[in-house]
């Protein structure tokens, strides 16, 4: 059975997993309304120009309380997809406090905006794999279950996130879901390691840079198609079942030099790789296989999009920007 639902905000729409959200369940025709937060413009001008009569754009910071306040009254939701988040593993090494400010008080005033307003939409609370750090090889795959314990400053934020609405679920009744993505392919966020190596390669064969730079390609990492990703989002709202927590990973296995391999063999240029020490992780994830066997079992997700079209997918993405 499946859930319907009049209103959907997703928080963040402007951001690279909002707007590609956005434009998946536009895509559906539903006679769902969708709303979304924004505070930069990041791709406003991209949705408004393919979805401007489809989507209402609400200007709302979620770092201030009254603010959030107001944006809720206006879209009055029946169903949330929290994705706003500062999403920079490397960079919450150099700005931690930037991060931590950002991540938590976001979460924090949305929930408490829900409880205080006394609505009661469904929240999807899209959280990370990062949140499980460095998994011992023999706890493999990674079920929900597993222990969380962050390794960088951004899993932390994911963490009290996560933990949180976990909190605000069992203490105040909140209708939550949590998804934990793996690794999956997404042309619009730049910070992306397999986002910067296609980017790379579509300036270099445009002769706008001579070498591509990379940092460590040793992890070992599971990946899956942003369309299946996005899907699978919908997925949860649809058919997940409230109060659960959610792995949602590929069942492509492959180490990050081999996804760099990858496009580099769909390159028509001869390009050089060099290592750039400054993008490498003080501390890094070194194997990353996961399970999404109970997500499976409560939506029948499956994945349709398989790793080689994705890969070109992604490339051809990057070009068209470059």
């Amino acid at each position: 059975m499946s859930r319907n639902f009049k209103r959907c905000l997703i928080t963040g729409i402007t951001g690279s997993g909002g707007s590609y959200l956005a434009e998946h369940i536009i895509s559906k025709n539903l006679k769902t309304e969708i709303y979304g937060f924004y505070r930069s413009r990041g791709y406003l001008d991209l949705l408004k120009k393919n979805h401007g009569s489809k989507i209402n754009f609400l200007k709302v910071d979620l770092t201030n309380y009254k603010n959030t306040l107001d944006g809720l009254k206006k879209s009055k939701p029946d169903l949330i997809f929290h994705l706003a988040s500062n999403a920079d593993v490397r960079g919450s090494f150099d700005e931690p406090l930037l991060h931590t400010k950002n991540n938590t008080s976001i979460t924090a005033n949305l929930l408490e905006a829900v409880r205080r307003l006394k609505i009661d939409p469904l929240i999807i609370i899209c959280s990370t794999s990062e949140v499980y750090g460095n998994v011992k090889r023999k706890d493999m795959p990674i079920k929900e279950n597993q222990m969380i314990a962050p390794i960088n400053p951004y899993a932390v934020t994911k963490t009290y996130q996560d933990l949180l609405s976990q909190v605000y679920a069992s203490s105040f009744n909140l209708k939550i879901i949590i998804t934990r993505m793996f690794s999956y392919t997404n042309a619009r966020r730049k910070n992306l390691f397999q986002t910067a190596f296609a980017m790379q390669i579509a300036r270099c064969e445009k002769k706008l840079q001579k070498t591509m730079r990379h940092g460590n390609l040793n992890s070992v990492r599971t990946f899956v198609d942003i369309d299946d990703a996005m899907e699978a989002y919908w997925l949860t709202a649809s058919k997940g079942k409230v109060g659960e927590i959610y792995n949602i990973c590929g069942d492509k296995v492959i180490s990050v030099r081999e996804f760099l391999n990858e496009l580099l063999k769909l390159s028509n240029s001869k390009i050089k790789t060099v290592l750039d020490k400054n993008l490498l992780r003080p501390n890094d994830v070194a194997l990353q296989i996961a399970s999404s066997k109970k997500f499976k079992k409560h939506t029948n997700w499956r994945t349709k999009v398989s790793f080689k079209d994705s890969v070109v997918k992604l490339l051809n993405e990057c070009r068209r920007e470059i």
